[in-house]
This record gives structure tokens, C-alpha cells and sequence, in this order.
């Protein structure tokens, strides 16, 4: 109800603002389990999936942006709450077990979920070689992968910026369907994990146009 709300409000603004093309919305099925798999060029990239994808989309957020007690923090967390993210307590050497754990059990209860597989923003516009999380979660729940890819995202909110520009150019595409239902039961191989999530990453590199770089992004202050 809180998506619908919010979606009948934002979505008209952010078609006014950005013009959106959007392309392939059929794939993304209406019901059930699904995992939208982006590449990911800007922050707010994350809350114009949920607008145009046509159902709610959950995202991993920072519990800390769901627990602030002064006023923008409340709204910034009811806003992400209506979008469908989830809070998520990040502890060190655990984050990543968590992430996947959550993931799964939204994607059990038979909602979207959306991940960047680069696990970060690209800050050179190129896209990156993909984490495995994506495979395990397609392989442990049987949850198809809809690879999407958004363009534009940069210019309207680049890194760096606190807030989104009022004008730009969006495309948001949307690919065909991947099920890695012949793996059955590999879920714990590495090599497989490693073939299907190499399997999206270059579907979504025919719907973005990006280069592929086949190496990790890590951010400059990265160590």
C-alpha cells in the first residue's frame, strides 16, 4: 500500500524530470520470486528501480538510516521503507553472510530483489567484474535473474553529489529472463557461482554498453 502511495506521487515527478525510455518492462514478472541484477553508476540508482520496474523492489539499506531519531532521518526512513528497502546491521566478517541471508528470505516470501553485482558504484563508467552473491542467491531460492541495466544515472546524480539534479535523460532496460535451473543442487561450487554470475554480468553489459573490465571496483580509498 505504502509503495503504491509513494509510487502514484514520485513516479509522475521523476518521468516529468527525466524523461525515462524504458525498455523490456514485460520481463520483469509482475508476481513471484526475482532477482533484478543492475550495474550501478549512481545512488539513486536504488530508488528508480523501484519507480519504474511496476512492482516493489527490496534493497539491502544501512540499518542506521532506519534508526535516526531527528525528523530527516525518520522521513528518509519511511521513504526507504515505502520503496520496499530492508535494514540490514552490517558487522565486520559477517556482512556478507548476512546480506545473503536477508536476500533469501525475501526472495522465499516470493518478492523482487535488486543487487549490484559490482558491489559498489563505478566510478570510471565501465562495468566490473560481478560478485558471486547474485548466483548463490539464483541457485539457492530458484529465483529467475532479470538483467537490467540503467543509463543516465551518472549525469542526474553523480558521485559526489548530495542531491539529484532536476534535469537529465534516463533509460532503463530490461533483459530477458536468465534461469540456471540446470545447476541444481551446485549452489556450493565455485566455478559454477562463478560461471552463472559471469553469465549475467555480460547480459548486462549488452543492455548497458558499458566496457567490461574483468576486475574487481574498488573505490580509491579502498584498501
Amino acid at each position: 500500500m505504502l509503495y503504491a502511495v509513494m509510487r502514484s506521487m514520485i513516479a509522475p515527478v521523476a518521468r516529468a524530470l527525466y524523461r525515462p525510455t524504458i525498455e523490456g518492462l514485460e520481463n520483469v514478472p509482475r508476481t513471484g520470486a526475482v532477482i533484478l541484477a543492475s550495474n550501478h553508476l549512481s545512488v539513486v540508482d536504488s530508488v528508480l528501480i523501484p519507480l519504474f520496474a511496476g512492482r516493489p523492489v527490496s534493497f539491502l539499506t544501512k540499518a542506521e538510516y532506519f534508526e535516526g531519531r531527528k525528523l530527516h532521518q525518520r522521513l528518509t526512513g519511511a521513504f526507504l521503507g515505502a520503496l520496499g528497502h530492508v535494514p540490514v546491521k552490517r558487522g565486520a566478517g559477517r556482512a556478507s553472510l548476512v546480506a545473503l541471508d536477508v536476500a533469501t528470505e525475501v526472495l522465499t516470501a516470493g518478492k523482487a530483489f535488486g543487487i549490484y553485482p559490482e558491489g559498489t558504484r563505478s566510478l570510471d563508467g565501465n562495468l566490473h567484474r560481478g560478485h558471486t552473491g547474485v548466483a548463490q542467491l539464483t541457485l539457492t531460492t530458484g529465483a529467475p535473474v532479470v538483467p537490467m541495466a540503467l543509463i543516465g544515472t551518472d549525469k542526474v546524480q553523480p558521485v559526489g553529489a548530495k542531491l539529484p539534479r532536476l534535469s537529465g535523460r534516463l533509460t532503463v532496460r530490461f533483459g530477458a529472463p536468465l534461469n540456471f535451473a540446470r545447476y541444481e543442487g551446485l549452489a556450493d561450487s565455485p566455478p559454477i557461482r562463478r560461471a552463472v554470475t559471469d553469465e549475467i554480468m555480460y547480459a548486462i553489459m549488452e543492455l548497458s554498453d558499458q566496457e567490461y573490465v574483468d576486475n574487481y571496483h574498488q573505490r580509491p580509498n579502498a584498501a
